[in-house]
């Protein structure tokens, strides 16, 4: 809602308040020739009646006008508006019949400008105070008295029916315009938590990226240094080979940042199928890779999921089975799903153990994104075996 005296553009009225203006001119230039042009009384009467009409042109303008565009008017200024509106108008009412003809335009203001209960007060007055008033001061015959009387009495029920639409059409815009708020702060509130869960699911993606690449890529970075130290001083060629990977792995990590700067593919895969960048995945670590069935050009998604899952499997083997583990990657192509196994004979763990790392939770959710499951088979002693199988039946190969 806004402040009293802000524009009411939701209403009807606020819109139109010219056309109030022209009903309120008409109105009033009509009672004044008709209050000038009676047959009773007398002419100084009707004059009088007539100059106490004059002063509710510029009252309205002062008052009335700016109270019609308040949201909601004020009550107090309302009622001072309208009792002033009064004072001119039933002394001149009760002077020449004619003069409530000007009701038809003071009654809208009372419902427009007052609650329920003073609109009825307001109107009643109104409407049969003048009748009362003009009987009282000239003394009219049994005839005249019962049409003004019956006319008056129509006219409030009339004003009272009109009014209380009135009145309905203001709560209901009110409601309106109160329910337009609240949507147009939901909407806001909806979009400000779309963009704090963009933001965080961009978050979890960059995170899994960094972990799945880079992080992979500077742990490698370190055991090399490790071994190429421990070799240097009595096996020069496998230090030179351990070299050469770490330059390897270093220039592969370089091709991993630009890639996840520029949102593309992941390097090893610009250009390459699943299988080849498995081998050279394989080679750097020095593990075995077998695949099964017949290779076929799948959607960026699946492979994306596979080589990276492949990654943290290895970089998990490397770094808690052991550097002397044997390990094997299969890489299995089926008809509806892509299945990918690493397995290493190292020393194992217990998978229900609580874990702390980041990598197996990141493995599941890339499978879990695609629809895909993750399996962990492990025993203390007996080595790990990491299935990951994506499912390919709501997949088409590109063409």
């Amino acid at each position: 809602m806004n402040h009293p005296g802000a524009a009411r553009g939701e209403h009807a009225w606020d819109r139109t308040i010219r056309l109030w203006d022209v009903y309120f001119a008409v109105a009033w230039a009509a009672t004044l020739a008709f209050v000038l042009n009676a047959a009773h009384p007398d002419s100084p009467v009707r004059l009088t009646a007539a100059a106490l009409l004059v002063p509710l042109v510029p009252w309205y303008a002062v008052m009335g006008r700016p109270l019609l565009q308040e949201d909601p008017p004020d009550q107090r200024r309302a009622l001072r508006y309208l009792a002033v509106s009064m004072a001119l108008f039933l002394p001149s009412a009760v002077l020449v019949g004619e003069t409530r003809l000007m009701a038809f335009a003071l009654i809208p203001q009372c419902f427009m400008t007052l609650r329920m209960h003073w609109s009825l007060v307001t109107v009643t007055v109104i409407n049969l105070a003048p009748v009362a008033g003009w009987a009282l001061l000239w003394r009219p015959d049994g005839t005249d008295l019962f049409a003004n009387f019956l006319f008056s009495v129509v006219t409030l029920v009339f004003s009272v029916v009109i009014g209380s639409w009135i009145i309905r059409i203001i709560e209901q815009s009110a409601e309106r315009a109160q329910l337009i708020a609240e949507l147009d702060a939901s909407r806001h509130e909806i979009s400000r938590l779309s963009a704090a869960h963009g933001a965080l699911t961009e978050r979890e993606r960059m995170a899994r990226e960094i972990h799945d690449t880079l992080a992979q890529g500077f742990t490698s970075l370190l055991m090399l240094v490790q071994a190429v130290e421990a070799e240097l001083d009595h096996d020069l060629p496998e230090a030179r080979r351990h070299l050469a990977l770490m330059d390897e792995t270093a220039r592969q990590n370089l091709a991993e940042a630009r890639a996840l700067v520029a949102g593309a593919a992941p390097a090893d895969l610009d250009g390459a199928s699943l299988p080849d960048a498995l081998r050279r995945l394989a080679a750097r670590h020095e593990a075995a890779l077998r695949v099964r069935g017949p290779v076929r050009t799948l959607p960026a998604g699946p492979e994306v999921v596979a080589l990276r899952s492949c990654q943290e499997a290895l970089a998990n083997a490397r770094k808690h089975a052991g550097s002397s583990a044997e390990v094997g990657i299969e890489l299995t192509y089926a008809d509806d799903a892509l299945t990918l196994s690493v397995r290493d004979d190292g020393c194992g763990f217990d998978p229900g153990a609580p874990c702390d790392g980041y990598g197996l939770a990141g493995l599941r959710a890339r499978a879990t994104e695609l629809g895909g499951t993750t399996r962990i088979d492990s025993t203390p002693g007996d080595g790990t075996t990491v299935t990951v199988s994506l499912p390919l039946s709501a997949v088409r190969s590109p063409s």
